[in-house]
């Protein structure tokens, strides 16, 4: 039976599940064969990126999906080395020959490489993109408030969502509140701090057993009860279910205050901080 997963409405007005699927580092038949799963699932929310060197391998498991292309809603993403306005609209291009697709309904920029100082004529490129409809809805990746601010100062246009480092352990209360002040969507990457193995401590083992729901299946409410929209990934179909599997109960407040008390100053996966990190 298919999940049915709750939809949030972005600030452009384009509607994404709370759960999508992260495709990193899906390749080649098997990573194919994992999304045509997730899709068959229930998952409508695919996300990739250019870095990822697997667009074709996403197109490819739609085209091979069931599921009409226009239930699915599909992200990449723009790579740091490709920020300059003429090699951003090539890539974006070269983005769609790869996956096979006319448009992305979601295209993000990777990371702001602010000492590259170009992410605004960037952010331009993906507006016009937009605007030629290779793409339904633009946003950005690891983008601090500082850099928010100057895209929506420069170019007039508000990305309609922020992607960034969300887990237990580093939970961005403050860049989260940011987004819900500026009406940007907060979508979280490696929502279990890339793997299961740091997840088994006892908080969340205890909530987990109150429920009878999984470490992950918790982890993924608190994610969505935050308001972030979530990119688990997995090439299992019965890990797949059960992330999706997280409708049916509720984390009271304690629970969720529990759970975000995880989180630490120098909790990043690896140390990647936007405001110096450069993204090739």
């Amino acid at each position: 039976m298919e999940i049915s997963i709750p939809e949030i409405t972005l600030n452009d007005g384009l509607t994404l599940p709370v759960i999508g699927f992260g495709t990193y580092p899906l390749k080649g038949k098997d990573g194919v064969n994992a999304i045509v799963s997730a899709i068959n699932n229930g998952y409508r929310l695919i996300d990739s990126a250019y870095n990822y060197e697997n667009e074709g391998t996403v197109g490819e498991a739609v085209r091979r999906s069931s599921v009409p292309r226009h239930e699915l809603l599909i992200t990449s993403k723009l790579p740091g080395r490709y920020q300059e306005y003429d090699k951003a609209v090539a890539t974006i291009q070269e983005s769609l020959y790869r996956a096979n697709q006319d448009y992305y309904d979601l295209y993000l920029i990777h990371w702001p490489n602010p000492s590259q100082d170009k992410y605004v004529e960037a952010w331009q490129a993906l507006i016009d993109a937009k605007k030629w409809g290779l793409i339904r809805s633009i946003g950005v990746c690891n983008f601090l408030p500082e850099h928010l601010d100057r895209l929506e100062k420069e170019t007039g246009v508000k990305p309609s969502i922020n992607q960034i480092e969300l887990h237990p352990f580093f939970n961005q209360a403050e860049q989260r509140k940011y987004h819900e002040e500026k009406n940007i969507a907060t979508q979280s990457w490696s929502p279990f701090t890339r793997g299961f193995k740091d997840l088994e401590i006892d908080t969340l083992q205890t909530i987990a057993t109150h429920h009878n729901k999984t470490i992950p299946q918790i982890v993924l409410r608190w994610h969505y009860q935050l308001g972030a929209i979530s990119i688990p990934k997995s090439a299992s179909p019965v890990r797949q279910l059960e992330n999706i599997s997280i409708f049916d109960f509720s984390l009271d407040d304690a629970e969720m205050a529990m759970i975000s008390a995880l989180s630490r100053p120098d909790g990043r996966i690896a140390d990647q901080d936007p405001a110096v990190y450069e993204e090739f």
